[in-house]
């Protein structure tokens, strides 16, 4: 699932997601099981009250796009993430590193080799690592 409107002033799931969606995506991401658009609604009403219908819709257009799975249980909906968040986040890294180096190419490259000098050394160790299994398998 490729997301479209990639926010680059936001962070963490507002870059993916609306306000309201990230917030949704957030409690169903850190639930240990499915939630009922109530279930949501209420954990949504700690920080600020917020209508049923609107939180339906939002909940509903997330289902549209893919990204929550729903299935009828009794007379309610349970709603639930289609991936945990860390496969989400994969996916959506890879996606734009993908597209940041078609569109850029060297340029993107470049960049990220750069961005280098502010990560972990080990975190450079692996990428090694990663570039001698990439340059050996060619």
């Amino acid at each position: 699932m490729k997301m479209q409107n990639f926010k680059l002033k936001e962070s963490g799931l507002n870059r993916f997601f609306g306000p309201l969606e990230s917030k949704i995506m957030e409690i169903l991401w850190t639930s240990p099981s499915e939630m009922t658009i109530k279930d949501v609604q209420q954990k949504l009403d700690e920080d600020k009250a917020i209508n049923f219908n609107t939180v339906m819709t939002v909940m509903n257009r997330l289902v549209d796009k893919k990204i929550l799975q729903k299935r009828s249980v009794a007379r309610s909906f349970h709603y639930k993430p289609v991936v945990p968040i860390e496969e989400f986040m994969d996916t959506q890294s890879k996606e734009l590193t993908y597209d940041l180096i078609e569109q850029f190419g060297s340029m993107a490259v470049t960049h990220m080799v750069d961005a280098l000098d502010k990560v972990d050394p080990e975190l450079l160790d692996q990428l090694e690592q990663h570039i001698l299994l990439l340059k050996r398998d060619r």
